[in-house]
């Protein structure tokens, strides 16, 4: 993989406090746009037990309990990471050993464990996306203190809204530096009179619109971009892609 342009390592958290918002769907998509069309060397880091970024990007992949090694024992992250069908994209899978993630951590006593791993990958890669477990957890803590910038996808209900604000007052409470966010809006139907307000109330927010192709992407276990590049979802991606590369330059 050629680098094309400066060398600094940059970590990308697509997080929430909710599940079911369409984050895996984002960290996929995400680094599909970060490897192929800015030509990064990029590596999908899978930290949340469920597995969906690991499903969609490496269908053969085989049953390993080796996701929580790299916390716990002497492995080194690169000797997990595998390429995917992805130009330019590496996967460090999840599985089941992440289950018990949060309680290692915590007797660890580490608190920026996940910092020093991300260091030593550095001169591998360029970008890596952190597609992380939901909630206020022990790997939550250790991302916020590894981001350069926490991307939030928001389901446009005041529910979801509110997940945000608790969020932002949690790093308010914790003091010192967090990264910076950038919600987004996800899986937006315009038709619904609350998603249509929640656009009007932060049109500067990106948005991912609700569409059925974006459901395929479970069934052909591929980004977006690489079955669909046409399609309006793949092309809010890719802009919000642009977004934080942008937001990353200016660091």
């Amino acid at each position: 993989m050629a680098k094309t342009s400066k060398p600094d390592m940059k970590t990308i958290a697509v997080y929430s406090l909710k599940g079911g918002v369409g984050k895996s769907t984002f960290a996929v998509n995400l680094a599909w746009a970060s490897a192929t069309l800015s030509a990064r060397r990029t590596l999908l880091w899978d930290l949340d037990p469920q597995a969906a970024a690991t499903f969609m990007l490496a269908p053969e992949a085989e049953a390993r309990d080796a996701a929580r090694a790299v916390f716990s024992r002497n492995v080194e992250p690169t000797d997990l990471c595998r390429p995917t069908a992805i130009a330019n994209l590496d996967l460090l899978a999840a599985d089941t050993s992440l289950h018990g993630l949060e309680r290692l951590l915590f007797e660890l006593g580490k608190k920026k464990r996940l910092s020093k791993l991300l260091e030593g990958l550095d001169k591998v890669y360029d970008r890596i996306v952190l597609d992380c477990p939901p909630g206020l957890t022990e790997t939550a803590e250790q991302v916020l203190h590894a981001a350069d910038i926490l991307v939030v996808p928001v389901v446009p209900s005041p529910l979801a809204r509110k997940s945000l604000d608790d969020l932002v007052a949690t790093l308010v409470r914790r003091g010192g530096k967090h990264p910076p966010i950038l919600p987004i809006f996800s899986m937006v139907d315009r038709r619904r009179k609350l998603h249509a307000a929640a656009l009007e109330t932060h049109s500067d927010w990106p948005y991912v619109g609700y569409a059925s192709i974006v459901e395929q992407m479970g069934v052909r276990r591929l980004p977006l971009g690489a079955f669909a590049p046409q399609s309006a979802p793949a092309s809010q991606f890719a802009a919000i892609w642009s977004a934080i590369e942008r937001r990353l330059s200016k660091d």
